[in-house]
């Protein structure tokens, strides 16, 4: 189906905060109808998840779709402190993410519909946009607040927050698709993933991948931070060289290094990679959900390392072993590293807190440090003798 207003060209191009612009700018829900037909365009399109994990989306639809009186949520909790996408996104542009919203339920058959986001502007604005649309809309849409904390965005926490209980991720045995909340298959997206299957039922596949790479199509949202000029959500084709998202959000000093994904990310040095996962999987790192942050020379890495690391320790979901006892024992040996001490305790950290974890969290934290400590290499030498980019090492 093609919308009759005129393409736009990325999703904030298509932002529009209250109906009626909205309905201007992009035109009402393109439902679909005949079962399976948005699936198939999904597929055709080569749509991934832009929460982090890059799953085809179109395969998660089809086995929640095998299921019986499912449920669909929409992921908007963002406790990435470094990311404000999601935000932005339903700040500026909420109905686009809940005609998404509306057309999974349609393809899924879905008896309940969520949105699962945090207290504040973003969640004003999702009420303002379900009441412009109320008796408007096939699948009534119900506002679960999503906690602040860093872990709460994981797919299991947010199984867990609907159901009314704490939102803590849980080593599940079942795919959340097919037994999620209450048992019931379940589909669970991020807030940008649905707003692009709204533009792809509206204008087709062939339209989403004009942009993007012959692998991995489309634009995702970043949020750029650190020594830029202009930081904050920028819309960009995957692949693109990190170079050129850089200019775009206003560099403004020769940079050391740049995290990529988030405080579960990587650090990269070569400004020339292409922002895909295949681009970024020989320096083992991906897009995750689109953080980017930019460390200049004037500041020390380790001592930016060992601030991240604190932060995943204070985020523990107290849970597990690696990360009750792990992460604390990681912050506490990135900042002895950040004086003068030597890296060996951190490696051997590593090594026992990898995959072992009841979530994702230890894992992550501990990519993030086995990444520090190699980009950084060159200042854990120089701190041990007491200098440091950024003064004494102390």
């Amino acid at each position: 189906m093609t919308a009759t207003v005129d393409k736009v060209t990325g999703l904030l191009d298509a932002a529009a905060p209250d109906l009626a612009t909205h309905l201007a700018r992009n035109g009402r829900v393109p439902w679909r109808r005949q079962a399976g037909a948005l699936i198939t365009d999904l597929r055709a399109a080569g749509l991934t998840g832009r929460g982090g994990a890059g799953f085809p989306v179109w395969r998660k639809l089809a086995t929640v779709a095998e299921g019986r009186w499912a449920v669909v949520i929409g992921n908007g909790a963002e406790g990435e402190p470094a990311s404000s996408k999601d935000h932005t996104l339903l700040v500026r542009a909420p109905h686009l993410v809940l005609d998404g919203l509306q057309l999974a339920a349609e393809t899924v058959c879905a008896a309940e519909a969520y949105l699962y986001v945090p207290a504040g502007a973003a969640a004003d604005a999702v009420r303002a946009a379900l009441a412009e649309r109320a008796g408007w809309d096939a699948l009534p849409v119900t506002v679960v607040t999503a906690p602040g904390y860093f872990v709460a965005g994981q797919e299991s926490a947010v199984v867990a927050a609907v159901e009314g209980r704490p939102a803590l991720p849980a080593d599940r045995l079942e795919l959340t698709a097919r037994a999620g909340v209450h048992g019931r298959p379940t589909l669970v997206q991020n807030v940008e993933t649905l707003a692009h299957i709204a533009q792809i039922a509206r204008y087709g596949p062939g339209w989403f991948r004009q942009r993007g790479t012959a692998g991995e199509p489309g634009t995702f949202l970043a949020t750029v931070s650190g020594a830029v000029g202009a930081g904050g959500v920028h819309e960009v084709p995957i692949g693109v060289p990190l170079t050129e998202l850089l200019d775009k959000a206003g560099r403004v000093r020769e940079l050391r290094a740049v995290l990529i994904g988030g405080y579960h990310g990587t650090w990269v040095s070569d400004l020339s990679v292409p922002l895909s996962r295949k681009g970024l999987a020989p320096v083992g790192g991906s897009v995750g959900a689109g953080v980017v942050i930019a460390l200049d020379t004037v500041h020390c890495g380790l001592k930016t390392a060992a601030e991240v690391m604190r932060y995943l320790a204070g985020q523990s979901a107290r849970q597990c072993g690696p990360c009750l006892n792990g992460l604390p024992a990681m912050a506490a040996a990135m900042t002895a590293i950040a004086g003068t001490a030597p890296p060996e305790e951190a490696w051997q950290l590593v090594s026992l807190v990898e995959r072992r974890g009841a979530c994702n969290h230890p894992d992550g934290a501990a990519r993030f440090v086995r990444s520090s400590l190699a980009m950084f290499e060159d200042e854990i030498a120089r701190h041990r003798h007491g200098r440091c980019v950024a003064g004494r090492a102390r």
